[in-house]
């Protein structure tokens, strides 16, 4: 049996954190009882949808008949633009600091019942546009030094509303994990003068065991260090910091590759898969950010079939994170997937 079989851990050089993979819990390819759970809907309007064309929202806002991509401010935001400083603290142990910002909602289609898995690569195309479009005009605002785009994909994943959208958060400061990721990425650069993503994705293209699927521009793979069971991340071939450098080409493969990715992970367990995702790309604190390399995270909950998940407990909230099938071995499985939808097979 490969070492690699037994217990041992593996070092994630982004988050400098370390996960214990343990496969001998698993020693067949699958175990568990596999349960069947669509999640699909075929309604293409809810009347009781506030994302669905002309419906009003629960702020009382109306939603536009609109026919293809459609932004609006969040009626909750999490962040607003003129939030007041803090009262002063009476120890420095009770440290507080503004947060300003924005957080806007992108309805990817008025199609309530459709997925990234499910919409055609023109009309992901256009959400590409988009998304490059609001990180642009954000990252002018010199008050907003970072644009969070992400996507909160099922209710598993604690999405709020089924309908085909995603959000972004542009905030005052850089939030802990692409400021993490900012520091691991300089340090690198300064102590190889490379790129450490860069350098990685050379090593998985080469190995070839951890990648998903891959096209012109992207390549898709399940990390050497992922957390959950099939954790992807989605790295740009070319040393690229953000979706505002983005040529014409590379939007429309960055759809083709999202689409391809959602749709192995829906054909898994012929489920509409939950995932959060999101765009991990230069900061917009003013600084040259020369060692940033666009990419992006998926983190999906699903263990063994469509209804059981992976929970961070135990250990894994008080220790370290644990998984236990490989992600070879999650690849190779991903991997093997077709790539077009079971349901249009």
């Amino acid at each position: 049996m490969s070492s690699s079989q037994f217990p041992h851990r593996r070092y994630n050089p982004l988050r400098r954190q370390w996960v214990l993979v343990s496969p001998h819990r698993t020693q067949r390819p699958w175990q568990g009882e596999v349960n069947p759970s669509s999640g699909f809907s075929n309604v293409h309007y809810d009347p009781n949808c506030y994302l669905c064309p002309g419906n009003q929202r629960a702020g009382g806002n109306r939603t536009p008949v609109y026919e293809s991509v459609y932004i609006f401010d969040n009626d909750y935001a999490a962040l607003l633009p003129d939030s007041p400083a803090p009262d002063p603290a009476p120890s420095p142990l009770l440290r507080a600091e503004r947060e300003r910002g924005r957080c806007k909602v992108i309805c990817f289609h008025p199609d309530h019942s459709l997925t990234l898995a499910r919409m055609e690569p023109a009309a992901i195309r256009t959400v590409v546009d988009t998304w490059a479009a609001e990180y642009a005009e954000l990252s002018r605002n010199p008050e907003l030094r970072y644009v969070q785009i992400f996507e909160n994909r099922g209710a598993m994943m604690g999405a709020s509303n089924p309908h085909p959208h995603c959000q972004i958060w542009a905030t005052e400061h850089v939030p802990d994990e692409p400021a993490l990721e900012t520091e691991s990425l300089r340090a690198y650069q300064a102590e190889h003068h490379r790129c450490l993503l860069c350098d990685y994705l050379k090593v998985e293209a080469e190995d070839k065991s951890r990648i998903v699927c891959e096209n012109q521009d992207f390549l898709v793979i399940v990390p050497w260090w992922a957390v959950w069971p099939f954790e992807t991340l989605v790295l740009s071939k070319r040393h690229i910091g953000s979706l505002a450098q983005f040529s014409d080409q590379e939007k429309t493969f960055l759809a083709d590759i999202l689409k391809q990715t959602t749709t192995r992970y829906d054909n898994l367990f012929q489920t509409s898969f939950p995932y959060t995702m999101g765009f991990h790309q230069t900061p917009t604190d003013g600084g040259p950010h020369d060692e940033w390399h666009f990419h992006a995270h998926y983190y999906p909950p699903l263990l063994r079939s469509a209804t059981v998940r992976k929970f961070m407990v135990g250990f894994e909230m008080l220790g370290m994170p644990q998984r236990d099938i490989t992600p070879e071995g999650a690849a190779e499985r991903l991997r093997a997937l077709p790539a077009q939808h079971f349901l249009d097979l």
